[in-house]
């Protein structure tokens, strides 16, 4: 049956905009190593502007996550692009630790609108059937922001200074911003939506919009637990691959800034796969006659097994089998992501999704700012991964035992 391609238009801006924003979160990772050394940066003040901007995140996941539910996707997804983008820019501005630290928290404030308002978005616009492969596709915009990343950032670093990286990148977002606000309007609004298409949206049931909650309420369910304890120590592996990634191939296995970006490109690239087949699987689960709950845990299971290799990692000296294992953890990371973010529109009513969105991300960054001086600490003590990677192999099957503790039983909020 023809349903028209709207939705997937209203997809590919969400695609476009969570890639600039791993595109502008990744620039400082990539030139961390010679803004270490020109500015006198140690290891573990590193770890603090990780810190910084993990904060930042926080805070913004979950007061973003509210305004977007209170005062709606096409004004709140706009304000939250502007933010990060005028942050990225400021970047260019930082002289030292302190410099850079101010910075990036205004680009992690920024970019916390990015998560809920997508969430959002999805459980809007796809019935469940399609939700966990379409946030597959928009998060796998997170690789492709970190493929770009090496690609472009060395470039312009090498040719026109490092600061017009920073500009450079978040001088795109206003672009995106242009084309969000024309295109975007509730399906119920948008005067382009055929009733085909209308029809196969809401084929689940359609909840009203109009009922309201508090983060007091949400706190007490059961289901905010599950999923909020699930990021608190997974969220964490994913902001470590962001940050320190570069710096482990360079220092690891002595690659200079301009020869970084291939193999960079190979995990990132790995990673896009992991994230659709992620979403597709669990989909396609669903579309066999499994259940809600059988689809999207059986998926998160798998990914976290998948993640358990990365422990060697660490200790094999040859690059190419490194990248190997760093990208099949990627790769599984993303296919947990991908179904975990799909959780907060399967099981939460459309009026609180973005705040639920919000709310247990914010749990996962404050485990990503517990973690990120953590690791500088041990890079500064020990001088090895090992540790690192160690933690990271299990996080998942651990995050994956809490979840299902919290929630045994996953009912869709659509199913009554």
């Amino acid at each position: 049956m023809k349903t028209g391609t709207l939705r997937w238009r209203i997809a590919a801006l969400l695609f476009l905009a969570t890639t600039l924003n791993h595109l502008d979160r990744q620039v400082l990772g990539i030139l961390a190593p010679s803004l270490q050394r020109d500015y006198h940066i140690s290891e573990s003040e590193y770890g603090l502007i990780v810190t910084a901007f993990q904060g930042a995140f926080a805070i913004g996941l979950v007061s973003m996550g509210w305004l977007i539910d209170r005062f709606g996707l096409r004004l709140m997804y706009s304000v939250t692009v502007v933010i990060w983008s005028l942050a990225c820019m400021a970047h260019g501005l930082g002289r030292s630790f302190a410099g850079f630290a101010a910075a990036r928290v205004g680009l992690g404030y920024g970019e916390a609108g990015n998560f809920p308002a997508f969430v959002k978005v999805v459980g809007q616009w796809f019935p469940l059937k399609e939700r966990a492969l379409v946030a597959g596709i928009v998060n796998s915009g997170a690789n492709v922001g970190a493929i770009l990343a090496p690609l472009l950032v060395p470039y312009l670093a090498l040719h026109y200074g490092w600061k017009s990286a920073f500009a450079a990148t978040g001088s795109l977002g206003f672009l995106w911003v242009g084309l969000w606000l024309l295109l975007y309007r509730k399906p119920q609004e948008h005067p382009r939506l055929s009733p085909e298409e209308r029809a196969w949206i809401e084929q689940d049931g359609i909840l009203p919009e109009n009922t309201r909650t508090s983060y007091r309420a949400l706190l007490g369910l059961r289901t905010t637990w599950g999923i909020a304890l699930a990021r608190f120590f997974t969220d964490p592996v994913w902001w470590i691959f962001l940050y320190w990634l570069p710096k482990f191939l360079q220092k690891e296995h002595g690659l200079a800034l301009g020869k970084v970006g291939l193999p960079l490109m190979v995990i990132y690239l790995v990673a896009d796969a992991g994230s659709i087949a992620g979403g597709w699987l669990s989909s396609f689960l669903l579309k066999k006659g499994y259940s809600l709950n059988f689809a999207r845990k059986t998926t998160m299971l798998i990914a976290a097994i998948g993640v358990m290799p990365v422990f060697f990692a660490s200790r094999t000296g040859d690059l190419w089998s490194a990248v190997a294992l760093v990208s099949l953890a990627v790769a599984a990371h993303q296919a947990w992501a991908a179904n975990i973010f799909t959780l907060h529109s399967d099981l939460f009513p459309p009026a609180q999704v973005a705040s639920a969105t919000g709310l247990t991300g914010m749990i996962g960054s404050i485990g990503g700012m517990l973690v990120a001086p953590l690791v500088g600490w041990i890079l500064d003590t020990t001088g090895s991964y090992l540790l690192i990677f160690s933690g990271a192999s299990l996080a998942y099957l651990f995050g994956w035992a809490l979840l299902q503790l919290c929630v045994p039983r996953m009912k869709a909020a659509t199913q009554g």
